[in-house]
């Protein structure tokens, strides 16, 4: 019944059927008792290579269960509006092909808009569950403007992947710095999954220099209309 009223009410804003489908049939990520989960937050617009290596990766070395990309509504550290929501996850799980990683509106779903508040939220929905949280060598230089970004690196252990050119300037970040007895050596990066926080790993990785800025400037990236978004 409340599905039939949730798909009758997207049907009265102007979302085509196979759009509304679309948001139902993926529900909520899966994961078991004990599982270790690596978190990959971001806009996503669009979702590349960069992210899919990134992923595989963590799954190897840090030797997570699974991965779940969170697609965020918006980034709080940026001005401009991303494509829209259903767009950009449709395009992530169509480039995104593996069967121990989702591709989830979570954040959506509940409702959160900070990291710090959806690491909250996941962990009351999945008490059994361990998370790891992973990010690139970019975003670990700019953690100190994350908000509660302290109480996550207390919370959640960090799996740092880093770009070729990110690589110095994310060790002398204030992050690294202030927790840099918490950090594990690259060679220990299969242990950060059991570690209790505060606990990072950095990793270095030949890795693409592609981003989504990149790939939106080389006009790759045209975000397909879908009738009832805005």
């Amino acid at each position: 019944m409340l599905l039939a009223l949730c798909f009758c009410a997207l049907s009265c804003v102007g979302l085509s059927k196979d759009v509304i489908e679309a948001i139902f049939v993926q529900g909520d990520p899966v994961a078991g008792a004990g599982q270790v989960v690596g978190l990959l937050g971001g806009s996503f617009d669009p979702a590349h290579e960069g992210h899919v290596h990134i992923t595989k990766t963590a799954l190897k070395r840090f030797g997570i269960d699974r991965v779940w990309w969170l697609v965020s509504p918006a980034n709080p550290l940026k001005t401009a509006s991303p494509a829209p929501m259903l767009c950009r996850l449709q395009q992530a799980r169509a480039l995104m092909q593996h069967p121990r990683v989702e591709v989830t509106d979570i954040e959506v779903r509940l409702g959160t808009q900070y990291t710090a508040q959806t690491i909250a939220g996941l962990m009351r929905k999945y008490p059994k569950v361990r998370f790891v949280w992973l990010m690139g060598a970019d975003n670990l230089i700019q953690f100190h403007r994350w908000q509660d970004w302290e109480w996550i690196m207390e919370t959640v252990p960090i799996g740092v992947l880093a770009r070729p050119n990110d690589r110095v300037s994310a060790r002398l970040s204030k992050a690294a710095r202030i927790y840099r007895s918490a950090m594990l050596q690259s060679h220990e990066s299969g242990l950060l999954r059991r570690r209790n926080a505060p606990a990072w790993c950095f990793v270095n990785l030949p890795m693409s220099n592609m981003s989504s800025t990149a790939v939106r400037a080389s006009g790759d990236w045209t975000a397909p209309v879908v009738r009832g978004s805005k």
